[in-house]
């Protein structure tokens, strides 16, 4: 060993021991904020399952590929990354002894072409997202998804990307000038190609693979003294917040699933049971949040994706789903030397810390502990209250997210405490809380009103209990019995199934509400109190019958029905009216006859889209009846009509109307007619049109109208 080689081992030796204590000190800190978080015990059933998924979406990189050039960019930097450690692993062994390599595997050639052509893609990779960055950086382009994300940081990350591929090689061509370099030109010819511009430099692969180890380390340092920084730390952590993800048996493209049940005490609350002073309600401090919350937040890469496809940050609302996400993360680490020096306050509000730990507690930490989680600017707030009222909980962050951070389960938690406890709400949803626990449906309608859309048909429609058994329950909504535009529906679709002869029933006045919008706004209660009366009725309905199968116009009233009651015990079929309609003309029991005049856009329900994964069906049965054009937003990237989340009941005062959005994208398809498959939608589009005074030219209306009037041209 040269005077070369020893000088670089010490140096390479040093810095590893700095680097190495940094990060066992930063992960142990990370571990001690995720802690912090409320139990939840159901991440950890079943560890096969979750394995599988974790592997499937890490190493298939399914969610990253929904963008297919930056997913494939973006898999080989990942797998040169893991790849690669091994060279930075065997740099070690070249600072001491150039001519050294990985000790059992380093004189494989199969090693050699392997790391050879991760280095090259990885290095075509990291270079074609260095340029998607800026040509999508702030002021590049209008609303970048990368604003608000730390730029810095991810300068860095791709500098040390680069730096360390280049110098790998470095390495192996000064290893190929001097002599050193094992394998063959067709293995490695970048390599061979590198060092045949080397000049003959008997220390050169020792003080680059010195540089290379410097660069890592240096990249190791700065990432353990800012544990905050998701692009960095996201690396390591994504494979585990993707295996306690909340839905591990639904694969990647099924849908996002039922909303998060409340929680407290590791446990769903039962309301008939719960403690004031023993559970949570919501959440209202961010410890309060799950440890699976906590580690959401830690993950958050900042790419911006959710950002990007959000209507509300897309409308210049206030809410980004990233930024939101960011200012938990960065609060939960500030306020952690707080609690975790015993800090905090109970769900009384009373400080738990004794007076002699608050004066022994770091001035920082002891500010942020006593900021609110939810207050305006003035107030110090972490969230802005409109930050958490302007999201419509279409699922276009959740479905984007490559690292699946559950945005809509953390907003709802927050304003379940909002909504339950604190009583702090947008005025305007109040009247529709109240008609809901009192007349059982948003709008305050009576109940013997329910049967009124019936009125004026030529066929009687079929009630349960008049008829013996039935294939399908008729689930109108309420919308569909209240609303008049979603009636048109209601007539549509039953007018529909009473000719293609399908044997079907309606609950009439036993309906009520789902309890969507309560649950939406963060009124669990009234959620569960709607929710329970449902289970009972439908199961009363459906007696010992063996098939128990529900058809729902709207996409809430679907969901909830066929996602969330679960969570109440019962288990029904249920399918949307466009998946029916699609069989019954598949089948041929419904057959359209004409086509009906000018061309037809569809714009996808985020509840039935990306909720839950019905493109097809709707699209079937349009194409029969009419010639579709597709919106550029459309299927899993459409955008939102602006109603869900109980959106529907609250005004958008700030920025423009979603709605107005959606319209004029539909609008500019040149389409005559606008096809909907929720009577939300059928409002807020119908709403669009009519506010820029295109209703005499184009028509909103749902698919299953579309479908009887290719039937019946004077519909």
């Amino acid at each position: 060993m040269g005077y070369a080689q020893i000088v670089a081992t010490v140096l390479a030796g040093a810095i590893t021991v700095v680097a190495v204590y940094l990060a066992v000190r930063a992960v142990m800190t990370i571990t001690a904020v995720i802690r912090q978080g409320q139990p939840d015990p159901a991440r950890f059933a079943d560890p096969k399952v979750r394995t599988k998924t974790m592997l499937v979406e890490t190493v298939g990189h399914t969610r990253m590929l929904k963008w297919s050039a930056i997913g494939a960019a973006h898999w080989f930097v990942m797998f040169s990354f893991l790849v690669l450690s091994l060279l930075v692993l065997e740099a070690y062994f070249e600072v001491a002894a150039p001519e050294m390599g990985l000790p059992l595997i380093g004189h494989w050639t199969i090693f050699g072409l392997v790391t050879e052509w991760f280095g090259i893609l990885g290095t075509i990779g990291i270079l074609y997202l260095i340029l998607v960055r800026q040509r999508n950086k702030p002021g590049a382009v209008k609303r970048s998804r990368f604003l608000g994300s730390t730029m810095w940081q991810a300068y860095f990350v791709e500098a040390v990307i680069v730096g360390v591929l280049i110098f790998g090689f470095l390495i192996r061509g000064f290893k190929v000038a001097t002599g050193h370099f094992e394998y063959p030109l067709w293995a490695t010819p970048v390599s061979h190609a590198v060092g045949s511009i080397l000049p003959d430099w008997e220390d050169g692969a020792t003080w680059m693979a010195l540089i290379k180890i410097c660069i890592s380390m240096t990249w190791l340092i700065t990432i353990s003294l800012n544990p905050t920084m998701g692009v960095a730390w996201h690396r390591f952590l994504a494979f585990f917040n993707i295996y306690f993800k909340r839905n591990p048996e639904k694969p990647a493209g099924s849908g996002l699933g039922a909303l998060k049940p409340m929680m407290s005490q590791g446990k769903p609350l039962d309301f008939e049971e719960a403690d004031p002073e023993k559970d949570l309600f919501g959440v209202n401090q961010v410890e309060q949040f799950t440890w699976k919350g906590l580690l959401d937040f830690s993950t958050c890469t900042e790419c911006g994706r959710c950002q990007s496809q959000c209507p509300a940050w897309n409308t210049a609302k206030p809410l980004s789903p990233k930024l939101l996400v960011l200012s938990l993360r960065d609060h939960a680490y500030a306020k952690a030397p707080y609690l975790l020096a015993g800090g905090g306050k109970d769900l009384m509000g009373e400080e738990k810390a004794t007076e002699a730990q608050l004066a022994h507690m770091d001035v920082l930490a002891l500010a942020e502990g006593n900021r609110p989680l939810i207050g305006t600017a003035e107030e110090q707030g972490i969230i802005d209250p409109d930050v958490l009222w302007s999201c419509t909980t279409c699922g276009a962050c959740v479905e984007q997210c490559p690292v699946d951070i559950e945005h809509i389960d953390h907003i709802v938690d927050m304003r379940r405490y909002q909504v339950l406890i604190e009583s702090s709400f947008p005025s305007e949803a109040g009247v529709m809380l109240r008609n809901l626990e009192n007349k059982g449906n948003p709008w305050g309608a009576p109940q013997n009103t329910r049967e009124d859309w019936t009125k004026g048909l030529d066929f009687e429609v079929p009630r349960v209990g008049e008829v013996e058994e039935f294939d399908y329950l008729f689930w109108v909504g309420c919308a569909g019995a209240f609303e008049d535009r979603a009636k048109k529906t209601t007539r549509a679709v039953a007018t529909l199934l009473h000719e293609a002869g399908v044997n079907y029933a309606i609950l009439g006045e036993g309906e009520t509400c789902t309890g969507d919008p309560a649950r939406r706004i963060g009124n669990e209660f009234i959620f569960q109190m709607l929710a329970q009366q449902n289970v009972e009725t439908l199961t009363e309905a459906f007696g010992d019958q063996k098939v128990k199968r529900i058809v729902a116009t709207c996409p809430h009233c679907f969901n909830t029905l066929g996602n969330e009651y679960e969570q109440l015990g019962l288990k029904v079929e249920v399918v949307h009216h466009t998946q029916l309609l699609a069989h019954l003309v598949k089948e041929g029991k419904l057959t359209p006859v004409q086509p009906i005049e000018g061309d037809v856009t569809y714009h996808d329900p985020c509840y039935l889209g990306r909720h839950n994964r019905v493109f097809d069906a709707p699209r079937e049965v349009l194409g029969e009846a009419a010639n579709l054009v597709e919106m550029p937003r459309n299927s899993e990237r459409s955008f939102c009509c602006g109603a869900g989340g109980a959106r529907m009941w609250m005004e958008e005062k700030i920025g423009k109307r979603i709605n107005v959005e959606r319209t004029e994208e539909a609008l500019a398809t040149g389409a005559k007619t606008i096809a909907v498959g929720c009577p939300f939608c059928y409002t807020m589009i119908g709403d669009g049109v009519t506010g820029k005074g295109k209703q005499e030219e184009v028509e909103v209306v749902d698919v299953a109208t579309v479908l009887l009037r290719s039937l019946k041209q004077d519909v």
